[in-house]
């Protein structure tokens, strides 16, 4: 039996999950680079908004990792404006480890206005 969809969570359906889903993005995507974020976006009209977000070991520990994760993830679900209809790819830096919510939060919003700004 399926729980009910909470209205701020972050559901598998609006998730990248395969690797196939992946290789796609970051083969077709438009790339942008900030400060700590690699965002890449591959447009999809019509379907929902998905994110994948990665973190390598490059970014520090899993301790290390999965913060930045969960910090992407809040930040992601807060802002959901910020996004359009396409899949996206957020890659972390290694840098990325130093930063705070606020940060991730700064960072991930410079990228996507820059993704805009030069991919429409």
């Amino acid at each position: 039996m399926s729980r009910p969809e909470h209205p701020n969570s972050f559901p598998k359906s609006l998730r990248l999950r395969k690797r196939r889903d992946y290789l796609s993005v970051n083969q077709q995507g438009q790339r942008v680079t900030a400060s700590h974020f690699i965002v890449i976006r591959r447009d999809c009209p019509g379907s929902a908004v998905r994110i994948g977000i990665t973190a390598s070991k490059k970014v520090g520990g899993a301790v290390v990792r999965n913060r930045i994760k969960r910090f992407v993830r809040e930040c992601s679900r807060l802002h959901k404006e910020w996004f359009q209809q396409a899949d996206y790819s957020l890659i972390a830096r290694s840098s990325a480890a130093r930063l705070d919510f606020a940060g991730v939060c700064r960072d991930l919003q410079r990228a996507l206005q820059k993704l805009q700004a030069h991919h429409g």
